[in-house]
């Protein structure tokens, strides 16, 4: 079994294309396989990650923030990033991501993410492992949107397809209830992987 959030999932199909033997099923979670050319968001991410300038001067800002006094930094990530982050998730955001090199680090990987996935998804290997393939996608996720979905259903009708309709967020993972909400849909997608094994 694998299971791969955002890029993950795009590096979870990679692993399965690898080891094919070895990778009986695969979860993408609010999956990101391709651009969306229609986010407005992406498009401001990709022009600062592809400009060296404008990542240090992002990078610089960062920094400056994360060295504020800790209360200030705090009230920052939540209004800015964490509105409805849980309190260690808000912790982590204040004591690992407010930091030049980590900021420079994650443009950087934004910069080849959006290289690579100009490209299109390789369907063939996706239609060929159709059956042991799932994705679950937000309502409104602009990093894996549900015309995604469809191209997926369109190339690939017998992928399992599920929409999280329960208020979650890409970034289920920075709030309990998301964190339990998708735990438990995984759990089950397994289980019922593995009575279909069994039968």
């Amino acid at each position: 079994m694998k299971v791969g959030h955002s890029i993950g999932a795009y590096i979870g199909l990679e692993i399965c294309k690898r080891f094919q033997k070895k990778v009986i099923f695969f979860v993408g979670l609010y999956p990101f396989l391709t651009l969306n050319k229609n986010a407005m968001k992406q498009s401001a991410i990709g022009y600062v990650a592809r400009s060296s300038l404008l990542s240090k001067g992002v990078s610089l800002l960062v920094s400056l923030i994360g060295s504020l006094q800790a209360s200030v930094t705090r009230s920052i990530v939540k209004r800015f990033l964490g509105s409805s982050w849980s309190p260690t998730a808000i912790d982590a955001g204040c004591s690992h991501l407010l930091q030049y090199h980590t900021m420079r680090n994650v443009l950087f990987m934004a910069k080849t993410e959006f290289q690579k996935l100009h490209e299109e998804p390789d369907w063939n290997f996706i239609r060929a492992k159709q059956a042991q393939i799932a994705f679950l996608f937000g309502v409104d996720d602009h990093w894996g949107p549900l015309t995604h979905l469809e191209e997926i259903s369109r190339h690939a009708p017998g992928v399992a397809l599920s929409v999280e309709k329960e208020g979650h967020t890409h970034g289920y993972c920075c709030t309990e209830a998301g964190s339990f909400w998708v735990a438990d849909y995984v759990a089950n997608l397994i289980k019922n992987q593995m009575l279909i094994g069994d039968s």
